[in-house]
């Protein structure tokens, strides 16, 4: 019997999943300890669809070739005890030779190393850090001399969202770009005070959010990526940098502010989580939990955001009155949105595009349409709220003209946004809530895409009664309400495969399931005290991303492979890693889903993992690698010779402050834990998983 490891740094049960309680503070605000935002009786789908066993997977199961676990690739890793025996040499060497094309590798057990741990046979380094100064004229990093000054051009704080995008001309380079979700105070500070931050760490904090753009150059001899310092592409976008405002939002009543009567022009992006690369050539970036950041507010609408009534933790509203709701109504009405960035102009001004809806956006993913339009992915990272996708009306134009580049720059402007609604297929009395199956064998069915709001150059359009157009990209969870969408697990990344079409979801956890008042057990969810999370596959109808109707089924429930209630796609649950809260997600050339972990309730540390989507092995899940202590799995990039992840928020446990570490990584005793991105490749310089 496998035997999971303790909760590290916190008492088993007393936040979600694996995560700290000074995640909670500093990342969401608490979020999980307020009252639910969403009130309303919508439908509500949680762990879709928990031992969903179906007769199809239960037959191509049986005839799937069982693979051995096993194998860690750093010395000295503490092992989950009984998790994985290490095999020998002999079988090692036959394990990597099976497995879906892409996943042979062997393997990493659960464990509780506080390094990047990697299979046998790959290697790794650091690829840049918290404060390396990326910008010309920005010092070296001085944890006890930091500025406001020199942090804003230095690589920004808990790095989430990355990109690697070709460099033309420059031959072994490429652009870095990645989120800087939230600061980390009390590990960035020496004797920081919470009650009473001074006006100099405000600042560091806001240089410290945003966005790092770097060029970066590989060591083709060993694999290793290292920036190219003050390249003329390297950028830095903080709390203050100044952002358009664009789409069918932008200039109304709602958004215009004392310092901004236009309702055009925001300083700085926050809590940038997850995001999405462009066929055009951009990068887009969530906003995520910015309701943290505002304070004093009274009004109903805000506390369907989760906006508080009193002061917030890093008390940024002492020093600048916007972040002051009781000053300031509406700046906080222009966070929330998904930001545009052009890593290849440094002179370009990014815009937040309001067509795309306001909420806690985890993602951006696009995919086009057969006549070129594009389609847009994202969730709401909520507890019983929903998923949305943004259909264009606009065509993309192919090329690197400016006049193609300035077009394709508005296309996330006019277009319809909806939300998602799921039905089951199976009667409400065949659902227990024990992730028994119903009698047809499986948890699945059908749903719709409802319209929200339709943006067009002449103006929009609601959908949605009793509210404005305006009203429904402002208030876009309310909208959601009205229309009856299906409330989710905290929906993170959403992102289509690239070889089959299909579009995947990752809901990371929700233990409210099923608690007091809230939902009970249906088709959608029919396993209660959702700690582990789930993944849902959807297909559009006739595979088309601008469909109004898809089918949805369970992919994966995630949780350990020895409890009855989850599920792997039907793969055998002898032969797949144990996982636990999907967050981010990937997918390589070969249409594997990659899925990075955040909060892992299973006792070891999170980690990446590598699954297959089709063919015989579909389901077969393996980890890839394991981060630190206290820290979250994020990026991730999956390239055909090398994958990076950004390891956010290290040594993020309770009680644990500059004073008194609780992680030495990445620069071992008597450093400052710094968040970092690591690139991973193999020894041999071969394509990975192959």
């Amino acid at each position: 019997m496998r035997k999971l490891l303790p909760l590290i740094g916190t008492p088993s049960g007393s936040h979600p999943g694996g995560r700290s309680a000074l995640t909670c503070r500093y990342r969401c605000g608490d979020a999980c300890f307020h009252e639910v935002p969403n009130t309303s009786t919508n439908e509500y789908v949680g762990d879709v669809i928990a031992g969903a066993l179906s007769r199809r997977s239960m037959m191509r199961a049986a005839a799937v070739v069982t693979v051995a676990a096993a194998g860690a690739g750093v010395a000295g890793g503490a092992a989950a005890p009984g998790a994985h025996a290490v095999p020998s040499a002999a079988q090692e060497g036959r394990e990597k030779t099976k497995g879906a094309r892409g996943l042979r590798f062997a393997p990493v057990p659960p464990n509780t190393t506080d390094a990047v741990t990697v299979p046998e046979g790959y290697r790794q380094n650091v690829v840049i850090r918290w404060g390396e100064p990326i910008l010309r004229g920005a010092p070296a990093f001085d944890p006890e001399k930091q500025s406001a000054k020199a942090q804003a051009g230095q690589f920004g704080y808990n790095c989430d969202f990355l990109a690697l995008l070709p460099l033309r001309g420059e031959r072994g380079r490429q652009l870095l770009v990645a989120n800087h979700e939230y600061t980390d105070e009390v590990l960035m500070f020496r004797g920081y005070d919470a009650a009473d931050p001074t006006r100099e760490q405000v600042e560091i904090a806001w240089a410290a959010h945003g966005l790092s753009a770097v060029v970066v150059e590989e060591d083709r001899k060993t694999g290793k990526l290292t920036p190219v310092t003050r390249h003329h592409l390297n950028r830095r976008v903080t709390a203050t940098t100044e952002f358009r405002l664009t789409g069918p939002a932008a200039g109304s009543d709602l958004v215009k502010t004392s310092a901004d009567p236009t309702g055009t022009k925001v300083l700085g992006t926050l809590n940038n989580c997850s995001g999405g690369t462009t066929p055009w050539g951009t990068t887009l970036h969530g906003e995520e939990n910015f309701n943290q950041y505002f304070a004093n507010s009274s009004r109903a609408t805000d506390k369907r955001y989760g906006i508080g009534t009193g002061a917030t933790e890093r008390k940024w509203e002492r020093f600048d009155k916007r972040f002051d709701v009781a000053q300031e109504p509406n700046e906080v009405h222009r966070f929330g949105y998904v930001v545009e960035f052009d890593p290849y102009d440094p002179t370009s001004t990014p815009r937040k595009h309001t067509a795309l809806g306001r909420f806690k956006h985890e993602a951006a993913t696009v995919r086009l349409t057969h006549d070129g339009r594009p389609v847009v992915y994202s969730g709401d990272d909520e507890r019983f709220d929903y998923f949305y996708k943004f259909v264009s009306s606009k065509r993309m134009r192919h090329g690197n003209s400016r006049w193609a580049r300035e077009h394709n720059l508005t296309l996330l402007d006019e277009g319809t946004l909806y939300v998602a609604k799921l039905t089951g297929d199976s009667p409400a009395i065949e659902i227990d809530g024990t992730g028994k199956l119903p009698k047809d064998g499986e948890f699945d069915g059908s749903g719709e895409w409802i319209p929200l709001a339709t943006a067009t150059a002449d103006g929009a359009v609601s959908h949605v009664e009793g509210m404005t157009a305006e009203e429904v990209f402002v208030f876009t969870r309310l909208a959601g309400d009205k229309v009856g969408a299906t409330k989710m697990d905290r929906p993170e990344d959403i992102e289509p495969n690239p070889v089959t079409g299909k579009v995947y979801v990752a809901l990371t956890n929700n233990s409210n399931r099923g608690v007091g008042s809230h939902p009970k057990a249906d088709e959608a969810n029919p396993r209660n005290a959702n700690k582990h999370g789930h993944v849902l596959e959807l297909t559009e109808r006739w595979n088309r991303p601008e469909s109004t109707k898809f089918a949805w089924s369970l992919f994966l429930v995630a949780g350990d492979p020895e409890d009855p209630a989850t599920y792997f796609a039907g793969f055998p649950k002898d032969s797949v890693s144990p996982i636990s809260c999907p967050d981010n997600v990937a997918f390589d050339d070969y249409g594997n889903l990659w899925i990075s972990t955040d909060g892992s309730a299973l006792g070891s540390h999170d980690g990446l993992f590598g699954v297959a989507t089709h063919g015989e092995r579909r389901g077969e899940l393996k980890q890839f690698l394991t981060v630190p202590t206290g820290a979250e799995t994020c990026g991730p990039v999956i390239q055909d010779r090398r994958v990076l992840v950004a390891v956010q928020h290290p040594g993020e446990v309770d009680g644990a402050t500059v004073e008194k570490p609780a992680s030495t990584w990445p620069d071992g005793p008597g450093s400052y834990v710094r968040p970092a991105v690591v690139a991973v490749w193999r020894a041999d310089g071969r394509d990975v998983g192959v």
